[in-house]
């Protein structure tokens, strides 16, 4: 069976490259013609989830400047869909595979909590991990110029998606308000850590500052909201707007959980205090607090869709750590170098921001919306 690097239903999205390769990229199938790209917009976007912006990433500087190939048209000045499907292509500039010995190296004594043995497994020697092949977090790099292009065409139709660091480690922020403003994610995306509350950005610094120190990692947790969306969009069952997040969002590496609303707080809760009361609000059905996150059955409620997604620490540490030789079948111990993200959660915000937009769209265009 082939690796499935695609999701969406219409919209559909398709990831292609490895973490070495001379390149990277996305196809993006089913979007409407005749839709502006704001291509300096696009790179500002991109900029956000690049590395080597600061100390508090990875020091592999990638310019990550994404060339449409296909899908595109230029129509008075402006760079247009054209209805056929968009190809963007990332070349990689900083890649160091040296840093990743096939002859007794990672194939070999497989990283503990990455997936070298288990592509090993399934592919054998076929499979190229270095840098973690397909596998690694520079694939996000096409799937956030995608949200990107995702996020302008949902812009224009008065839907924003934002994403904050709530939490870093043990330095813990405060939850987007119940309606969140675009504003706020603009001022949010400002911000060396990008946390709605700007008090907590000192002591997450210094949670990421001292797992480096320590040649460690740390990871966190991102809030993300939608906002402008709907009211009955999606599908009950296997279709709903929460199934089809989920199956987007943990195609992010080191995505390991999410929750919506409440979440797993709401099942220590009473019903009487978790159920969300209707009301009206200018003139439309709202809920009074929004402990569904904007979606009951599957369906959106015209409320915040909100959602919360949990980012494990960098299994890349530059300590010992005890693994296996797959050629003798004895157990040793590797270190491993390179250059690695004391805290994935920091360039995961926008990632996450792009999957979103991406799923919301595909949605309305199911619903016939656009």
């Amino acid at each position: 069976m082939s690796m499935s690097s695609q999701f969406g239903e219409i919209v559909k999205v398709t990831v292609f490259g490895q973490s070495h390769g001379c390149a990277i990229g996305v196809v993006i199938d089913g979007l409407p013609a005749g839709e502006a790209i704001d291509y300096d917009e696009l790179i500002a976007f991109m900029a956000r989830r690049a590395p080597g912006r600061n100390k508090l990433t990875t020091s592999r500087r990638e310019a990550d400047v994404p060339e449409l190939i296909s899908g595109v048209t230029e129509r008075d000045g402006a760079i247009v869909t054209c209805g056929s499907p968009l190809c963007a292509i990332i070349y990689n500039k900083d890649a160091r595979p040296a840093d990743y010995s096939r002859d007794g190296g990672f194939y070999r004594t497989p990283r503990p909590s990455h997936a070298d043995y288990t592509a090993r497994i399934k592919w054998g020697e076929a499979a190229d991990m270095s840098g973690s092949g397909h596998f690694s977090g520079r694939l996000t790099a096409p799937l956030t110029a995608a949200g990107a292009i995702a996020a302008q065409i949902l812009a224009r139709r008065g839907i924003y998606t934002g994403a904050q660091l709530l939490s870093v480690g043990k330095a813990h922020g405060s939850r987007f308000p119940l309606y969140p403003t675009k504003e706020d994610f603009a001022a949010t995306a400002s911000r060396e850590i990008p946390t709605y509350d700007e008090g907590a950005v000192d002591s997450m610094r210094a949670e990421i500052e001292a797992a480096a120190a320590g040649c460690d990692s740390v990871g966190g947790i991102i809030e993300c909201a939608v906002i402008g969306m709907p009211a009955g969009v999606g599908e009950p069952m296997f279709s709903g707007v929460e199934n089809m997040l989920s199956r987007a969002l943990f195609g992010i590496p080191a995505l390991t959980g999410v929750q919506f609303g409440s979440g797993f707080d709401g099942a220590t809760s009473r019903g009487s205090k978790n159920n969300d009361p209707f009301i009206i609000r200018c003139g439309t059905v709202a809920t009074e607090t929004n402990n569904s996150g904007g979606i009951q059955g599957g369906i959106t409620n015209g409320m915040p869709i909100v959602f919360r997604a949990s980012i494990k620490p960098t299994p890349s540490v530059s300590q010992p750590q005890r693994t296996v030789d797959m050629d003798t079948m004895t157990e040793t111990e590797i270190k491993i170098t390179g250059r690695h993200d004391p805290c994935a959660a920091l360039r995961a915000v926008p990632v996450v921001v792009a999957v979103a937009s991406l799923v919301m769209l595909d949605l309305l265009t199911i619903a016939k919306k656009i």
